[in-house]
Formats: C-alpha cells, structure tokens, sequence
C-alpha cells in the first residue's frame, strides 16, 4: 500500500491533482494552456498534442528558438495543430482540469520523464523545454508523427530543440550577469 510519503516522488498529489510545484512557472503556464486548448479543441482529456499546442501558445525563450531554428511560424503551427486535432463532435466545452483523470496516459508518462529529464539535468522543476523534449523523444510520439509526414525528422526536431535549449540557457546567464 501507498503511503503518503510515496507520493512526494509522483507527479500527483493523493487525491489525483498534478503537483504544480513540480513545474516551473512558463511550463505550468504552457501546461494550463494545453488544458484550454483541449477543451477548446473538444477532447475531454488532456492529450500530448494538446501539451505541444500549449507550448506553442505560451513559448518560453527556448520554444521560440527552437522555432526560429526550424524556420517555424510558431502560431502558424499552433493553428495547424489546432485543426488537425479539433473535433466536431464533442461536447462544446468539456470540463478539465489538472487532474489525472482527464490526462491521457501518453501525457502522464510525458509528464514523468520531463520530471526525470529536469533531476538528470539537475532541476528541481520540470521546464517547457522538458516537455517539448520529451514530447519528441518518446515512442510513437503523434506530434513527432506530424512533423514526419512532411519530412522533418524526430531527431532533426530534438537536435534543434536541445539546441534552442543551450542557447536560451546562455542567454539568460548572460542577462543575469549584466545585470549584476
């Protein structure tokens, strides 16, 4: 049996909620509104392209970059995604919220390797660049899917993002630095 000392290692809290102290401030805002877009788009769960949309919706430096590396209109791509993935049946405006019910297994296990990928990478907190990382690298990834059908690799779009991660990582020790 669980205890609740087990629970401190997950991403819920007992009573299913996802611990957002577990996320960082831009990734709980991208996350949130990966939520929005789900019910926007009329799935009545959270699934990983929704997690992507919200990435695109609210880019962190990282995000950006690696859409500018990849030549990428960022709200161009959110609104391709968001057609790909909009469902005319449904309900008009399913009830979601950041709890593990309405998340799909792909975005919980999601979920769990961008916490692991931030311990590896020695952060207490999952960033956007975790999930965007995670969401190409893991198997049969559908928003990896996408992206293959018009030519670009898996690999080409991880190479780049972890690119945009470095790069938006020294920038901002470069700004913190001047500023002093």
């Amino acid at each position: 049996m669980a205890t609740p000392d087990d629970c401190v290692d997950d991403i819920f809290q007992p009573g299913g909620r996802l611990r957002a102290d577990l996320l960082n401030p831009l990734a709980f805002e991208a996350f949130k509104e990966g939520i929005r877009l789900a019910s926007e788009t009329r799935w009545d769960s959270v699934r990983s392209p929704h997690v992507f949309m919200g990435l695109l919706a609210k880019p962190d430096n990282g995000v950006r970059l690696w859409g500018q590396r990849l030549q990428a209109d960022l709200p161009r791509l959110l609104s391709q995604f968001q057609e790909l993935f909009h469902q005319d049946e449904g309900e008009d405006e399913p009830f979601l919220t950041l709890n593990r019910e309405f998340l799909s297994d792909n975005v919980i296990r999601l979920l769990r390797e961008a916490k692991q990928r931030a311990y590896e990478h020695d952060r207490k907190q999952v960033t956007p660049m975790d999930l965007l990382i995670c969401l190409l690298t893991t198997s049969n990834s559908i928003v990896a899917d996408c992206f293959e059908r018009i030519g670009v690799t898996a690999a080409k779009l991880t190479e780049q993002a972890v690119i945009a991660e470095h790069t938006a990582r020294e920038n901002d020790r470069g700004e913190r630095t001047a500023r002093g």
